[in-house]
Order: C-alpha cells, then structure tokens, then sequence
C-alpha cells in the first residue's frame, strides 16, 4: 500500500481496487462498526487495541492508526490505551506496536542503543 493511501484513504483506495478480499475486509469493517455500537473514536480504539495484543504488522497499524487520527481521535488517546493495555498484552507487545506503528508512518524512532 503506498504511502499517500493512510487512513480512510486506504480504505477508499481499497474499496475502488479490483480486489475482492480487500473488499470484503473493508466491508467487514464497516458492518462491525455499525453492529458494535460504539462511538467511532472507542471502535477505533478497540482495533488499536486487538492490533497490539495481536502483534500486528506496521500496514495494519498504517490502516488503523490513520482512520483514528483521521476521525479526529487525539494521540494522548492513542497512548492512553497503549499504557492501558500494557499490563494485559505485556510490554513486550507495547513495544512492538510501537515500533509498527512508527514503521508504518516512516517515523524514526530510537534504537534500544539509543535509549
């Protein structure tokens, strides 16, 4: 997925592609909102939330983490659920989000060495 594509950007650019799984999953995800019954900032912080306990990858993180800040939802918030779920997934996951989702935006974090 390119750069430009983030957010609900990427998930209209995967809407319009002649691919029926993206497709699907873009559907999927827009019936689960609706049926979840949730305000969109909490459903977009639920998804950030099973990302991390499912070490995802950066591009889901690119998707995800795009839409929320998209929608407006403030980074604290975003942080905030990562220090809330730490002791639940373990900071090793934390950790790992971190750096996913530093990846998927192209932000240069520091290295173990660093720190």
């Amino acid at each position: 997925m390119a750069a430009e594509h983030t957010g609900a950007g990427g998930v209209a650019a995967l809407a319009e592609a002649n691919a029926p799984v993206f497709e699907e999953l873009v559907q999927m995800t827009l019936d689960t909102f609706e049926r979840s019954g949730l305000d969109q900032e909490t459903y977009l912080l639920a998804r950030i939330a099973a990302l991390v306990a499912m070490d995802a990858s950066a591009p889901s993180y690119l998707l995800n983490v795009g839409t929320a800040a998209e929608a407006g939802v403030p980074l604290e918030k975003i942080q905030g659920t990562l220090v809330a779920i730490a002791p639940v997934v373990g900071s090793a996951r934390v950790v790992s989000a971190a750096r996913a989702i530093g990846d998927a935006f192209g932000l240069e974090l520091p290295t173990e060495e660093e720190q």
